[in-house]
């Protein structure tokens, strides 16, 4: 896997800091902690996106992009030359009329002057007025300003403009004028189909052999900040530094497509280079890069052209419209700060469920609406975790009040089924009429497939049941997931966050669900009376059906997990011997050993994250040192397995139950390379030529041959696999707290400063 540079400030010093209280008797844990993030500004880029005309297609077809010195942007469309101030969003036509037409490039002088080449000719804003000049012959494909003048290229010539008339220069003899740029020293480096030419006064010379260029078909030029020549080629980049090429850059080296359509420099150096498929951006002599690509950053991913304001935002010329790579200083604390209040202004719905949401026309976040989710118990306790940390960290009351929603939530999804210890997926409004999973009845020859299909399958054909009170629609069939979620939102709100009274709360709520459990030799019975199609963690299924074999490691140490903690914090000690029978009469831990050496068959991405939730009691409230030590054994191998994700979740949570501060730095660069954006855009990286399609590390899925930043793949939920080749619903909008638990979790520790 690649390491990407963060470039972040790291500051080393050691400190201690006293770990939570891990149990009721107030043990402590001490870590010395060597690495620490000062939360200094970085960069933090977002994108926004224009449509120039909604009823016309071929004006959202822009082939250039400039911007003026007055931060006017100026765009050359199949349609015309359009403009727009920089205090609006409306896009003007500049030519009118008969003459309107085709337009194909667009610059500006030292003066402030504005040049456009168009279908006709030659056109200019020198006086505030666009105007079509006397001389060189439509179309002009290319206009180039220099210190010397003004070029004007298109099939039928070169002419160039000295501040009174239009003088025709015989350069060159290709009439194909993909780019050019001016060499600074009063001529022309020209990008043509048949090669890359220069051209003066003097002479003109054309480079178009193997070892000249990576293909001849030359579509971008731009000098980067050392004063070397990058080549936009069908193929790549070309390098050249007086007339010798000294790198290049093909999809092997980043480049992803091999339709190179423009190279251009950003102010802070880096080189965007727009293909026919997103934008690569290297940094001259490093082999890092990055990408942009997907609704995401791009209106399309066809880009024609590129330029930059004065802030260095990048505006894009794409074959849908115009889109600007913003770029504004944020810390972590702020960007914590935006991502929590869209957390709350659209994310959570009654009553204090957290989750995703729907958006009725994807894409457009003003149409989100309410959604329903298997899960959203589960991710409503990962948000009662977030709000734990938040509230050990801050002392706000208003962390405090929302955390204990959040249980009240969980509770009442054990209250609402009328049964007892069992407890509900989720809960919509009884008058719901759209959910995403509605009851549904199956023939026999339907069960007979799926029965074929899955051995185990259960087909469930009433999965909402109205609640006591006739308010609520409450879904059953509960996972084993949620119960994973559960107890990790639990254990964290009962040592950070819950006083006595609410303590007490928190082991009643748990002694149900586990007294459910046990008195069912471990299974989850639903409204039926039978099992729930994955809530199995019983040694009769485990240990005797061939069919468990994927899931029992992580079943078996889920029960251990459940049991420990819920012994823990009632004291009861049918929890304890239950556990312990399980351990030695069972097996149950050395089951458990197998869970990273399993068949790569049943690796499932998701798993690492179930492991992840039930850790923290094993790891900390188990008092026998055997034991421990086992399970320490068996978290540093689920830490190495998967450290390589460069998860923050994953990492904070292996720091927080050990010593030390591994992958710091990867875990900052996935915090500040998110992005804002929390549309679950469709990233297709499986069309990228820069990356490779493998069945790796799950043979199930199709992926991509390396993990790619955050920016560049969809909109995280831990249990989403990053190295997806194509995911993504822009349909939905995800809940941001992905993001918010492992930095709340990274300040808790005091990781970030």
């Amino acid at each position: 896997m690649k390491i990407f540079n963060s470039r972040l400030l790291l500051v080393f010093g050691i400190f201690l800091i006293s770990s939570f209280s891990c149990n009721e008797k107030n043990q402590q844990q001490t870590k010395t902690l060597s690495a620490v993030h000062e939360d200094e500004p970085f960069t933090q880029e977002y994108h926004e996106g224009y449509i120039i005309d909604k009823e016309n297609a071929s004006t959202n077809d822009v082939r250039a992009i400039h911007v003026d010195d007055k931060n006017n942007v100026w765009i050359a469309t199949k349609n015309g030359i359009y403009s727009k101030k920089p205090s609006g969003n409306n896009w003007s036509p500049m030519i009118s009329g008969e003459a309107q037409g085709p337009g194909y490039d667009v610059d500006s002088d030292d003066k402030g002057n504005i040049w456009i080449a168009s279908w006709d000719g030659i056109y200019s804003d020198i006086n505030g007025e666009v105007e079509k000049m006397d001389g060189p012959e439509g179309p002009v494909a290319k206009v180039v300003t220099a210190e010397e003048g003004v070029y004007a290229l298109g099939p039928k010539g070169i002419w160039f403009y000295q501040g009174s008339n239009w003088i025709k220069k015989d350069y060159t003899k290709a009439r194909s004028m993909r780019a050019a740029i001016s060499d600074g020293q009063g001529g022309l480096w020209i990008g043509t189909d048949v090669g890359l030419c220069h051209a003066n006064d003097d002479q003109s010379t054309v480079f178009h052999k193997n070892e000249d260029l990576i293909s001849a078909y030359v579509r971008g030029l731009d000098y980067d900040n050392r004063g070397n020549l990058w080549v936009g080629v069908v193929g790549g980049v070309t390098i050249r530094k007086n007339d010798q090429v000294i790198d290049e850059k093909k999809p092997e080296n980043g480049i992803t497509n091999s339709e190179v359509n423009v190279v251009k420099k950003a102010p802070d150096g880096r080189m965007w280079v727009g293909t026919n498929y997103g934008i690569s951006r290297f940094t001259p002599g490093e082999a890092e890069y990055s990408v942009r690509l997907s609704k995401r950053w791009l209106m399309s991913d066809e880009v024609r052209d590129i330029t930059f304001d004065k802030g260095g935002n990048g505006w894009i010329a794409t074959a849908g419209g115009v889109s600007v790579i913003k770029r504004k200083e944020m810390t972590l604390a702020q960007k914590a700060d935006y991502f929590y209040t869209q957390l709350i202004t659209r994310h959570v719905r009654e009553p204090w469920i957290v989750g995703r949401f729907l958006l009725e026309v994807p894409g457009d976040t003003s149409t989100i609406v309410p959604d329903d989710d298997d899960n959203d118990g589960e991710y409503t306790a990962m948000y009662l975790a977030m709000e734990s940390f938040r509230y050990a960290v801050t002392g706000g009351e208003e962390a405090k009040v929302r955390a204990k929603k959040a249980f009240d939530f969980l509770h009442y999804l054990r209250e609402v089924t009328g049964m007892d210890g069992f407890f509900a997926r989720t809960i919509v409004p009884a008058d719901w009429e759209r959910t995403h999973d509605m009851n549904r009845t199956y023939t026999p020859q339907e069960l007979a497939d799926e029965l074929v299909n899955n051995p185990r399958q259960k087909p469930v054909e009433v999965r909402w049941h109205l609640s006591e009170d006739g308010k609520w629609m409450w879904k059953g069939d509960t996972s084993s997931d949620e119960l994973d979620g559960h107890f990790f939102g639990y254990y964290w709100y009962y040592y950070l966050v819950a006083d006595d009274a609410e303590k007490q709360r928190v082991a009643d709520h748990v002694e149900k669900i586990m007294d459910h459990l046990v008195r069912n030799d471990f299974y989850l019975i639903g409204v039926d009376g039978k099992p729930t199609k994955w809530g199995v963690w019983s040694p009769q299924s485990l240990n005797q059906d061939p069919e468990w074999s994927p899931e029992k490691p992580l079943n078996s140490l889920e029960i251990l997990s459940f049991l420990k903690f819920a012994h823990e914090i009632t004291g009861k000690e049918i929890y304890q011997d239950e556990y312990l029978r399980l351990i030695h009469d069972e097996g149950y831990l050395d089951n458990a050993k197998t869970l990273y050496t399993t068949n790569p068959a049943w690796e499932t991405y998701f798993d690492i994250y179930l492991a992840l939730y039930i850790y923290p009691a094993l790891i900390n409230l188990e008092k026998d040192e055997a034991l421990k030590a086992e399970y320490q054994s068996h978290f540093d191998q689920w830490f190495h397995k998967f450290r390589e994700t460069k998860s923050p979740l994953l990492n904070f949570t292996y720091n927080l139950l050990t010593e030390g501060t591994d992958e710091l730095e990867t875990s900052i660069f996935f915090l500040q390379d998110a992005p804002l954006d929390l549309v679950d855009w469709t990233i297709d990286n499986g069309r990228r030529e820069d990356l490779h399609l493998v069945r790796e590390p799950s043979l199930e899925d199709v992926q991509v041959n390396e993990l790619r930043p955050p920016s560049e793949y969809r909109t995280m939920r831990w249990d989403r696999n990053p190295y997806f080749a194509v995911a993504g619903n822009p349909a939905q909008e995800r809940e941001p707290v992905y993001w918010l638990l492992p930095y709340w979790m990274g300040r808790y520790q005091g990781l970030i400063k």
